[in-house]
């Protein structure tokens, strides 16, 4: 006599009943998650090499995020230098101008001049994004202007070793103004004395006889 446990197409149908029941819950366990190995359980080598991907993809976001805060940067150093450089011109224009002048227009010129050079330093000054100015920079009790890192690039070494590389921007190169006071601190490129034709910056500066012409030690 045939009882339910011994019953062969019961136990088929059972089984048949079970491996749907698995395959569902497989199934159900990646529409939730999204993810054909979800755990360690599915396939651990498989699960390792997914979960570090997914950790390198979300640092490789980062980089992408940090390359958008570092171009934003770097294009308001590059207006503010733009600026500079049209108002500069303007200021040889009119010192070419003033060649031949009266006295009183001279002195009319140079208020002009000044006012230039008041916009050259508010030109500097504003050139500031998220708290990075690379054109009017103090730098404190260091000899020299810290460079500007912007992140670049994630690696990861075949050994599995982290690494970052950054772009690094000389701001001691490009700076325009500089508050610094240290002995050593070498001022801006519009701040600085130039001495002489060759153009090396000096620490103190030799004024130009006026009516006489110019000495080797005269600075600019």
């Amino acid at each position: 006599m045939a009882s339910i446990m011994t019953n062969a197409s019961a136990l088929t149908a059972l089984q048949s009943l079970n491996a749907t029941q698995k395959n569902l819950d497989t199934t159900q366990a990646r529409i939730s998650t999204g993810y054909r190995v979800s755990q360690a359980s599915d396939n651990a080598a498989y699960w390792s090499i997914a979960t570090t991907m997914r950790s390198d993809n979300q640092a490789m976001s980062t980089v992408s995020d940090a390359l958008g805060l570092g171009a934003s940067k770097v294009d308001t150093a590059y207006t503010g230098m733009s600026s500079a450089i049209d108002t500069i011109n303007k200021i040889q224009q009119k010192l070419t101008a003033s060649f031949g002048q009266t006295d009183a227009s001279k002195e009319k010129t140079q208020t002009e001049i000044k006012a230039l050079q008041d916009q050259l330093k508010a030109y500097a000054d504003g050139a500031t994004f998220s708290g990075t100015n690379m054109l009017s920079v103090n730098s404190g009790t260091a000899t020299a202007a810290a460079d500007v890192k912007i992140v670049s690039a994630f690696n990861r070494s075949a050994t599995g070793a982290v690494s970052i590389s950054t772009i690094d921007v000389n701001v001691e190169s490009i700076k325009l103004y500089e508050a610094g006071t240290t002995a050593g601190t070498q001022k801006g490129i519009l701040d600085a004395n130039y001495v002489g034709a060759t153009g090396a910056i000096v620490g103190t500066a030799q004024n130009p006889t006026l009516g006489a012409a110019a000495a080797a030690g005269d600075t600019y």
